[in-house]
């Protein structure tokens, strides 16, 4: 008990402490707000923050570990009999009507601080990069190619590119001021588009 409430409080802690972060970068600009400013702020102590958060990106950006995991564990996750392709377009379809930040969603205010910051832009890249990256051990993993064979990097850069196409189209929507129920609607009908397009090369790419 004693150990679930340490880790309940730690929870707590991190998510107070991102909280209190990303009202200030919104307020101010990311660029603008120091290390400091935001532990006193939040009322910890500054090493506290950089415990939680080594990187001060990753204090908006709190979840980087998903983005960069989150299809590499849908085509891992698949059931059997479904190609790559198809278990992702169900799972960003769910994702949309949840209204995930993992594709996008977020409030104009966010969306705006997001691409106003140099930094967080270059670090959503690196974070679209390592998400690329582990998508294509996760296909390699699953289709054994030969050791020359580059097809799970080249079918994982497409994945990845449309994933990055469908978020970028839902910030644009966002910043724009759009409803959210508007943003789902069109990100939906987005989705079947770009992934139709890619129905032809990997529909049956990677059936489990």
């Amino acid at each position: 008990m004693t150990a679930g409430l340490r880790e309940l409080k730690k929870r707590q802690t991190r998510q107070m402490i991102s909280d209190t972060a990303t009202r200030l970068f919104m307020e101010r600009g990311f660029e603008a707000v120091t290390i400091a400013e935001i532990a006193t702020a939040a009322q910890v102590a500054k090493m506290t923050v950089t415990n939680y958060f080594p990187r001060k990106e990753d204090l908006a950006l709190d979840y980087h570990e998903t983005i960069t995991t989150a299809l590499a564990r849908t085509v891992e996750g698949r059931p059997t009999g479904e190609s790559a392709l198809r278990a992702l377009r169900r799972a960003y379809l769910a994702a949309v009507e949840r209204h995930d930040p993992v594709v996008g969603f977020s409030s104009p205010e966010f969306a705006r601080m997001l691409a106003d910051s140099p930094t967080l832009t270059a670090r959503l890249r690196e974070l679209h990069d390592q998400r690329e990256e582990a998508l294509a051990d996760a296909l390699t993993t699953a289709t054994a190619p030969t050791p020359d064979d580059p097809t799970p990097r080249a079918a994982a850069a497409l994945l990845t590119a449309a994933h990055r196409t469908l978020f970028h189209h839902v910030q644009t929507l966002t910043r724009a001021g759009h409803p959210t129920e508007e943003i789902a609607t069109a990100a939906t009908r987005s989705a079947e588009k770009v992934f139709d397009l890619l129905e032809p090369s990997l529909g049956d790419y990677a059936v489990r």
